[in-house]
């Protein structure tokens, strides 16, 4: 079994030496200050948000936009009804967007309905309309002052913003609560921290802003693997553009709540990770050889907590029918693996209390609930171990999360009726 003993020291040290960055990002937003922002200038925008059956909340985010504190004359709101059989479109247009419509059961997902939302914008309207674009999921929410304050990182420069992800749901149960309490940490000390330190962020899904420009440069929205974010965002930085961070622009959305929703979305990521990796791997590994720390810093976040993790289950599994087919005790093979589980456990639950903890006012459900759910974070977080097994070989198609409604308080609060 000393092999074992080898393994889980050769698998701390490599993820010391991967990870340890972070470590420090977790001080970043305590030691830097954001820069002061330019003198604004006001941008047309329009707003995008594809939707797939979603008549239960797609009046709520429309509603939210109309009351941003930004000028309204300033925004357009374009909604892709897609593939949709309930009455997404008309509650759309009822609310005063303007809506398109798309049937196609052989191109799914978001990546090709917002390709053809953009194909149509751009027959419809001429190519200088809009300076920019955002791009909702139908179940968000925005803080009424999520444009002004976009509009700010805008105009200091940065073509591609994304913000901070917030969440309608936290407290229905220890899966949603996983989900938002990863999004705010990603958010607060992933994003911020890079942003505070000059490199690149990433987009994550939803909530974000691109120039024109950056659209017409790639030729529209090309990025149709699993995890479209993720693929857009590194190809960004292989291009050497850094994606801005916006930590006043808030933004909330719903999170799952039952196993199987959560088990296919977060199969989906996992299996897209992978894709990205094939696809953009090489690229990466170049520009951090190059001394690009975002090149560097996309590669940890799509692979090796991956590999590493599959990894030590595949040596775990190996030396216990080794050990099984030579009569060996297994006890010492399961030690080794609770040892190595606790550890995880551990890291896991000091990053998601911390994040608790220093976040506490902007989640939106009762103290007991908070401090619960700092302790099953983890064990939402290692559920990510079957996952990663599985997405190596399943066959992974993109399939819509349902969504049902938007909690009142935070309704209230992205209105700016009650304190965040």
């Amino acid at each position: 079994m000393d092999t074992l003993l080898i393994i889980n020291l050769i698998v701390a040290v490599v993820f010391f030496a991967c990870y340890s960055y972070q470590l420090y990002f977790l001080a970043v937003p305590f030691t830097k200050q954001q820069a002061p922002h330019k003198p604004e200038v006001l941008h047309r925008f329009g707003i995008l948000i594809c939707a797939r059956n979603e008549q239960a909340v797609i009046a709520d985010l429309i509603r939210s936009i109309r009351q941003q504190t930004y000028d309204q004359s300033l925004l357009t709101i374009f909604v892709m009804a897609d593939n949709c059989t309930d009455q997404t479109a008309e509650i759309a247009r009822q609310e005063g967007a303007v809506v398109y419509v798309r049937f196609n059961q052989e191109k799914v997902g978001k990546g090709y309905a917002l390709e053809q939302l953009l194909i149509n914008i751009h027959e419809d309207y001429p190519a200088d309309t809009f300076d920019g674009f955002f791009v909702f999921d139908a179940d968000n929410v925005l803080d009424r002052h999520f444009i002004e304050e976009m509009n700010r990182s805008f105009t200091d420069g940065y073509e591609v913003i994304t913000s901070y992800r917030n969440s309608k749901n936290y407290g229905d149960n220890w899966i949603s609560a996983g989900y938002a309490l990863w999004f705010l940490r990603e958010s607060r000390y992933l994003n911020n921290s890079r942003m505070l330190t000059g490199t690149s962020c990433a987009i994550s899904g939803t909530g974000f802003l691109v120039s024109r420009q950056v659209l017409e440069s790639t030729g529209g929205w090309k990025f149709h693997l699993l995890t479209e974010d993720i693929e857009f965002s590194i190809y960004q930085v292989l291009q050497g553009r850094k994606i801005g961070f916006c930590p006043d622009a808030v933004l909330y959305d719903e999170q799952p709540t039952t196993w199987r929703q959560s088990w296919r979305q977060r199969l989906r990521w996992a299996r897209g990770f992978l894709q990205v990796f094939w696809k953009y791997g090489l690229g990466l590994a170049k520009g951090a050889t190059k001394g690009s720390f975002s090149c560097y810093d996309m590669s940890m976040t799509i692979m090796p907590a991956f590999v590493l993790t599959v990894g030590i289950i595949i040596a775990y599994l190996v030396t216990g029918v080794i050990a099984a087919a030579e009569g060996l005790p297994l006890l010492p093979n399961l030690l080794y693996m609770f040892q190595s589980i606790l550890g995880m456990y551990v890291t896991l639950f000091v990053i998601g209390m911390f994040t608790t903890i220093t976040e506490w006012d902007q989640i939106h459900t009762s103290a007991p609930k908070k401090i619960l759910y700092a302790f099953t974070f983890p064990l939402f977080m290692l559920t990510y171990i079957p996952i990663s097994l599985v997405a190596l070989f399943a066959k992974v198609k993109w399939k819509p999360i349902e969504h049902h409604r938007a909690e009142q308080h935070v309704l209230e609060t992205a209105a700016g009726r009650i304190p965040k």
